[in-house]
């Protein structure tokens, strides 16, 4: 795992389970902080070339971008609340949503010192994946979660399940692209935003917009929790011709579309908005199916990005 900042911790908290005998690979289902030599870096790197040598037609990755929400609650329509997974490293990766926890600390995110109500906003819900471990974890009254995602069908899901509060809970639907989000909120009252496998589906050209968003509704000290693909993932190398809609930007079967990211590009749009980073790390992880024999690299992007106590 590596950072772009000199003191972010030597050991982060992804994982422990290092492969330190390659003959082992197949005694566990997954390894952590697996590093790249140059061979697979360019073989990645070709594929990639590749990809992009046989791109759709313009026509086609318009025609995604306007239908996007079709896409989306298209997923949702199908999956329902199948889709739903307690996202169980939550807590571990980003302890500043304890705030029960966090009370006694000055310096957590989770600590609104004005003794009001605390503000927590998921961009991208779905239908519950991160919105009812919070509120399950968090039990004091002042704690709220607001959730909003591009697909009505996901936001339907998502209220009408039992763990859902509508004193602690508001979900609604949002295009995060939009100019106007129309919020349950207003500016500068949110203590953390969660971003999670989210922004990699919104166009390139569009995220600093929505970046700036965060910036405008969080309260100066506030932060964001950020995950999401990173380049090389398995998922981007294994899409086939066709499916590259520009650089590192594609579309999966279903029509919804990801991006991949590097720490660069994702320091590049924080910072531009103003923010401070405060984590940019990337993770290498090897999961292995042990039955086939197959050997499956993850790349995925974690930071944290704070908005300044002063402007």
């Amino acid at each position: 795992m590596s950072s772009t900042s000199d003191d972010s911790p030597k050991k982060p908290q992804f994982g422990n389970r290092f492969l330190q005998n390659s003959e082992d690979v197949f005694l566990h289902n997954a390894w952590d902080n697996v590093e790249w030599d140059d061979e697979m870096t360019k073989s990645a790197e070709a594929k990639i070339k590749e990809q992009l040598q046989s791109a759709m037609d313009e026509e086609k990755g318009a025609e995604l971008d306007e239908e996007a929400s079709k896409y989306w609650d298209g997923f949702y329509r199908i999956h329902q609340n199948r889709f739903f997974k307690d996202r169980h490293w939550l807590f571990t990766e980003f302890p500043e949503l304890l705030m029960d926890q966090n009370e006694s600390t000055s310096t957590s995110a989770a600590v609104d010192e004005s003794g009001g109500r605390f503000n927590v906003l998921e961009v991208g819900c779905g239908v519950g994946n991160t919105v009812f471990p919070l509120l399950e974890y968090n039990s004091n009254k002042n704690f709220h979660v607001y959730a909003c995602d591009f697909s009505s069908n996901a936001i339907e899901i998502l209220k009408e399940h039992e763990g859902y509060n509508p004193q602690r809970c508001c979900a609604f639907v949002c295009d995060l692209t939009e100019d106007n989000w129309d919020p349950p909120f207003t500016e500068g009252s949110l203590n953390i935003i969660i971003c999670i496998f989210v922004l990699s589906a919104i166009a390139p050209n569009k995220m600093q917009k929505v970046i700036d968003k965060f910036y405008y509704y969080l309260k100066p000290g506030g932060v964001v929790l950020f995950r999401d693909y990173g380049r090389f993932d398995m998922a981007q190398l294994r899409f086939k011709s066709g499916r590259c809609i520009e650089e590192n930007f594609y579309a999966r079967g279903d029509g919804t579309r990801v991006y991949f990211f590097t720490q660069g590009e994702v320091h590049r749009l924080f910072t531009f908005s103003g923010f401070v980073e405060e984590q940019n790390l990337v993770d290498r992880r090897l999961q292995v199916n042990r039955g086939k024999l197959l050997q499956m690299y993850r790349v995925w992007i974690q930071t944290k990005y704070r908005k300044p106590n002063t402007e």
